[in-house]
């Protein structure tokens, strides 16, 4: 067997494995990590803005509706059952 054809479970775990950092490392790391993937995010246009505004004003407009029916169905419901 070649040393090539070993595997990491046979040349020991710390081979695989990156050194234990400290915490200012960490936090560095992470933080670096934060900003690259800050640079990745697209904003959206003004008009997709306003687009995903109207959508989401819409569907509360919607469950509110539906909820006051609800509301209203269990009043009624509830005035019939228990009376005036």
């Amino acid at each position: 067997m070649t040393d090539a054809s070993t595997t990491a479970a046979q040349r020991g775990a710390s081979a695989g494995t990156p050194a234990r950092r400290g915490l200012v490392a960490r936090l560095v790391l992470f933080i670096r990590q934060v900003i690259d993937e800050l640079r990745k995010v697209v904003r959206p246009t003004r008009q997709e803005l306003l687009n995903y505004t109207a959508v989401v004003v819409v569907f509360i407009c919607l469950v509110m509706g539906f909820v006051v029916g609800l509301d209203q169905v269990f009043e009624r419901l509830v005035s019939f059952v228990l009376g005036d």
